[in-house]
């Protein structure tokens, strides 16, 4: 039980935490033991979202546009570096989550000058990234595709009702759960395993020995990016390579909602056919003794398997795998794909090279990628939105009795409308590259932030100095390609190659 008698201060404008002990890792999932059955079956997930996302529109679009332009050298290196550094801060988001039972855009709260301001400003940053739809206008090119046979003619407007109407499969999804988080870690179980492996077994039988070996060499050689290619585009590709860079923070709440240390304390989000399930409004941290220090690092080493045995190993394959088969598209065809066609530009090679079952399976596993990230994105921001206003707002709570779902299914269906009108205003692929530009926004701000709160957290769960020294190194990397993205938007990017 908890010890409401304890409480520890972090931050400003927020309440003390409440403290008290970490739970067992077998109390939270039910087992006698954790081995590597049970490491899989039940502790792995919360990465499995965020790969959803991962692979998906940087994976399957702004990765294989640039190298189906540019090839593997000068680009391949920069999806590595990404993928490295979002992985550590992915990791450092997480910390701050199993420590203390809040999601991030709380525990922004804490910061100063406090809720007021760093909880609406992150909202609003989450929701303007991803608003555009781009990641949900993509889809629908893809079902396009998959129905008619062709790629869709430019500006047609069928995709974009697909693209709606997948909008209104995740809502159903959603509703559908007892419990939101873990249906969307089983939905990414199928679709993140058929899209690795149904890709695996394609570029086994596609691509030659010679252009695996220059994609991985090109993967982790740096070489000087290749001419004609423009800092934006690469700000888009290591913006979505991985997740989406400064706001991979986003997704991190599922670790609360899965259990993972003090968030079996603080509760979840029940889906629509769950039991409703209390949900604090603040966090609960734990105390500096021995007995919680050591269930720290219990928990802290199933993050860094979910995180590095799962989501940066699968994110790798994720970018490779799809830009390997583009480069093979490519050669095979002597063309280069575009910002419009490139969502059905290898389908459509592979139709005239090995005939209609291979282009409508990758258009299939095309769709699979597209919809895990419409599914993972559309989701997060109505839930960063719920947690928000369900932790700061006293009055919210009352009038929803507090049961966050009563928030959170209406603002997820006026979402929807919005998203139904934006994506109609530009090319799918134009409108990812602005979300991930813009997600490279978050890098300027969160790393700090981040380093406030979790040099705060027990002693046991604060990072080590290294760790301070990635979250610079993130700031400077992603950073750079958000400020250049501005000086290219508003007149001459800063560099050009």
């Amino acid at each position: 039980m908890t010890d409401v008698t304890r409480s520890r201060p972090l931050g400003v404008s927020r309440p003390e935490l409440v403290v008290t002990d970490l739970p067992q890792p077998e109390e939270v999932f039910g087992v006698q033991r954790i081995g590597p059955k049970e490491l899989f079956k039940y502790a792995v997930g919360p990465s499995l979202i965020a790969l959803g996302i991962s692979v998906g529109s940087g994976e399957w679009l702004l990765g294989p546009q640039a190298v189906g332009q540019y090839g593997f050298v000068g680009v391949g290196w920069i999806i590595t570096i990404s993928a490295l550094l979002q992985t550590f801060y992915n990791v450092e988001c997480s910390r701050y989550v199993v420590a203390t039972g809040e999601v991030p855009v709380v525990g922004w709260g804490r910061v100063p000058p406090g809720f007021k301001f760093w909880v609406p400003i992150s909202v609003f940053v989450v929701i303007f990234a991803f608003i555009a739809g781009g990641w949900a206008a993509s889809a629908g090119q893809g079902v396009y595709a998959l129905v008619h046979g062709t790629p869709p003619p430019r500006g047609a407007e069928e995709p974009r009702l697909w693209a709606i109407a997948l909008l209104v499969l995740v809502f159903v999804i959603t509703a559908l759960a007892r419990r939101i988080s873990r249906v969307l870690e089983l939905a990414n179980w199928v679709m993140v395993g058929a899209i690795l492996v149904t890709l695996l077994v394609i570029d086994l039988f596609v691509v030659p020995f010679e252009q695996w070996w220059e994609a991985i060499r090109g993967f982790v050689t740096p070489a000087a990016p290749p001419a004609g290619i423009t800092a934006t585009q690469l700000g888009g590709l290591a913006g979505f390579t991985a997740l989406a860079s400064g706001l991979n923070w986003y997704v991190m709440g599922h670790y609360r909602d899965k259990g993972y240390g003090m968030g079996y304390r603080t509760g979840f989000i029940s889906g629509m056919r769950g039991t409703r399930h209390e949900l604090l409004a603040s966090g609960v941290t734990f105390p500096d003794d021995a007995k919680n220090a050591a269930l720290w690092k219990r928990w802290y080493r199933l993050l860094l398997v979910d995180m590095w045995g799962v989501f940066f190993v699968g994110a790798l394959l994720g970018m490779l795998l799809p830009t390997m088969l583009m480069a093979r598209a490519v050669e095979m065809s002597g063309q280069r794909p575009t910002i419009a066609n490139v969502p059905t530009f290898v389908a459509s090679v592979l139709n005239t090279e090995y005939g209609r079952p291979m282009f409508i399976l990758v258009l299939i596993i095309g769709v699979l990628i597209l919809f895990s990230t419409q599914l993972g994105i559309f989701e997060a921001m109505v839930r960063v939105t719920t947690d928000a206003a369900h932790a700061t707002s006293p009055r919210l709570r009352a009038l929803v009795e507090g049961d966050p779902r009563r928030f959170y299914y209406p603002f997820m269906l006026g979402l929807l409308v919005i998203i139904g009108i934006v994506l109609h205003l530009a090319v799918p692929v134009e409108l990812v590259q602005w979300s991930a530009n813009m997600s490279n926004l978050g890098a300027l701000i969160y790393p700090f932030l981040l380093m406030y709160l979790n040099s705060r957290l027990p002693k046991a769960a604060r990072p080590r100095w290294w760790h301070y020294v990635i979250l610079v190194l993130n700031f400077l990397f992603f950073g750079f390609f958000f400020v250049n993205f501005i000086a290219d938007f508003v007149g001459e990017p800063l560099v050009t190659f």
